[in-house]
């Protein structure tokens, strides 16, 4: 694998009153980076504020409280090693923590009990190689680098590439249900995370889609000459495929 400089990914302004150029830029994005920044979103800094602060409380307590809410049906908290995004990795697992929710009504989800803040863990976090499991994810972080980016996943000699903070903005990046709805014309971009020796908190929002919804391409993005690449499934069965691997 082999690493390149700085990638510079297009910038999407949400406030940008030519709502025809605006989606046009989505789609040249989804189809050259599957990756791309998304500014004046509308949500505001404050409360992005609230959701790291109280991430950091939840992530410094010790390990045995973390584990009263040890994950459930995909909602609650991992530990260091429970999650392998690349299964060909030989490590024993990805060095991070995560603490998953639904929908606020979801009866599934797990809520960790009120505390006070303890000593820092400079344990350090990381993500290994993997595309997203669903449609789109957006993704709040604070100004830590790590993530980068491999265009061409199916390449031998993959290149990553630096994906660098921008103030105020998401990334949004697509993922395999919407590579399979367009046959692969938005890309289902690879990406990691690599340690930094700091602390690295982010916020994701993945729309995975109804679980009884049948993906299968789009009439506009197959023909004779570019055929469907990916049978149909239902999101589901794909979601709980890509669990078990990741999970072991």
């Amino acid at each position: 694998m082999m690493a390149n400089s700085a990638l510079q990914l297009p910038i999407i302004d949400l406030s940008c009153s030519d709502r025809i150029s605006t989606a046009q830029s989505i789609r040249q994005a989804c189809m050259e980076y599957g990756f791309f920044y998304l500014i004046n979103h509308g949500v505001e800094e404050e409360l992005l504020k609230r959701v790291f602060e109280e991430s950091r409380k939840f992530f410094v307590l010790p390990s045995e409280e973390k584990m009263k809410v040890v994950l459930k049906d995909h909602r609650g908290y991992t530990p260091l090693y429970a999650e392998k995004l690349d299964p060909s990795s030989i490590s024993k697992g990805d060095s991070k923590e995560s603490f998953y929710v639904g929908p606020l009504e979801d009866v599934k989800n797990q809520w960790p009990p009120a505390a006070e803040l303890g000593v820092a863990d400079q344990q350090m976090y990381g993500a290994s190689a993997h595309s997203d499991y669903g449609m789109i994810t957006l993704l709040a972080a604070e100004d830590v680098g790590g993530l980068q980016i491999c265009r061409e996943k199916f390449e031998q000699n993959q290149v990553w590439e630096d994906v660098h903070h921008v103030n105020g903005a998401f990334i949004v990046n697509i993922a395999d249900m919407m590579e399979r709805w367009t046959n692969c014309l938005f890309r289902s971009t690879f990406h990691r995370v690599l340690p930094t020796g700091r602390e690295r908190y982010s916020a994701a929002f993945f729309l995975d889609g109804n679980p009884d919804c049948m993906v299968e391409c789009l009439k506009s993005c197959c023909s004779e000459s570019r055929p469907p690449r990916y049978p149909p499934i239902r999101i589901g069965d794909h979601l709980q495929q890509r669990f078990r691997i990741t999970y072991g």
